[in-house]
């Protein structure tokens, strides 16, 4: 089988252990990717709770027992564990990485991710998922500034660019294009800009989330970058797309979106976004 995104990016973390970026990197991926977790029963109807599978391990050096649940990035993979696990007709549910992580914080649950069946197999600690919950559940603030003044984005960083075109790309029509620069203020402040151009009503949030997280998870030192929406009739607009870095939005019908406005690709018990699942 192919590598898989989530196989890449485990592989650089663990060749460079050391790197914080690129164990940023393997974090931004497990939350963003629609994760198959396993179940230990069917739920009882619709919008009902879901049991995930436990797999306890003795921990020789704390004496304790360790508690993970069962997820994996392919369906097959998922296949191929249940085979010999129990049997092959376990039921699972299809959900994002970061509803999976925020479900569980909090209960002394880490993840197995892909045990036994890939190179990315790996052992997340309820710690683990307790911070990553925790830097999902971080939120960009609100704020003011008047825009005097906007420049080519000289010098930013390739995590940042890397983080925000792999957050954007799955953001089809929520925007016509985003554009990169640096930006001057009335306050005499400078700071990045990214500047979204015809964003769709109630988009907004979404878009800020997403490039508050790419900024979180991009490994540089970067204290903040300011988001603003522009509509394209704005003169600014043409100067905008003159200096700086463009990003443009995929087709709209590419797909359909997750619960942050962004495209899902598989469906699954627990995904309506209106109905959050509830994981025991």
């Amino acid at each position: 089988m192919a590598m898989t995104p989530l196989d890449q990016v485990h592989a650089g973390m663990m060749d460079n252990p050391d790197d914080d970026a690129l164990r940023l990197k393997f974090y931004r991926r497990l939350a963003d990717t629609t994760l198959f977790l396993l179940l230990e029963r069917e739920p009882e109807a619709e919008g009902a709770p879901l049991d995930p599978e436990i797999l306890e391990i003795d921990n020789k050096d704390t004496a304790n027992i360790d508690r993970y649940a069962l997820v994996f990035d392919t369906e097959e993979r998922l296949a191929s564990f249940a085979t010999g696990y129990k049997n092959d007709a376990l039921p699972y549910a299809a959900l994002p990485g970061r509803v999976i992580a925020q479900s569980l914080a909090g209960q002394g649950v880490g993840l197995a991710v892909n045990l036994d069946v890939a190179v990315s197999s790996i052992l997340l600690p309820a710690q683990a998922l307790d911070w990553l919950s925790d830097t999902l559940a971080a939120r960009p603030e609100p704020g003011e500034g008047t825009l005097i003044a906007i420049a080519p984005p000289v010098g930013l960083p390739d995590g940042l660019i890397e983080g925000l075109e792999e957050k954007l790309v799955s953001a089809a029509g929520l925007a016509s294009h985003a554009v990169f620069v640096k930006g001057t203020y009335s306050d005499e402040r400078d700071g990045w800009l990214l500047a979204f151009v015809d964003a769709q009503p109630g988009a907004e949030p979404a878009l800020a989330r997403a490039t508050h997280e790419a900024l979180i998870f991009s490994g540089t030192d970067l204290a903040a970058v300011d988001v603003a929406f522009f509509a394209s009739n704005d003169p600014i607009c043409e100067h905008l797309d003159h200096v700086g870095l463009r990003y443009e939005f995929p087709d709209p019908d590419a797909g359909a979106h997750d619960e942050d406005g962004f495209e899902e690709t598989h469906a699954g018990p627990g995904t309506d976004p209106d109905s959050p699942p509830i994981l025991k």
